[in-house]
């Protein structure tokens, strides 16, 4: 279980950073939680950037 939650916090930051470890991926005990947390973060980097335009075009 500790594996699969680092698996996939590595995930989440490697989205956050533009990255993505094919490595990692590939992993055959960890790859799938870790492209679920890169996946997720680059969900949550999509809608942070969807906000933002919202409140730009609420200024004007």
């Amino acid at each position: 279980m500790d594996d699969a939650l680092r698996a996939y916090g590595a995930g989440r930051e490697d989205a956050f950073a533009g990255l993505r470890d094919a490595g990692k991926a590939e992993d055959p005990q960890t790859g799938p939680d870790y492209r679920t947390g890169f996946l997720d973060g680059r969900i949550e980097i999509f809608r942070m950037l969807a906000e933002v335009r919202e409140i730009l075009e609420e200024n004007g």
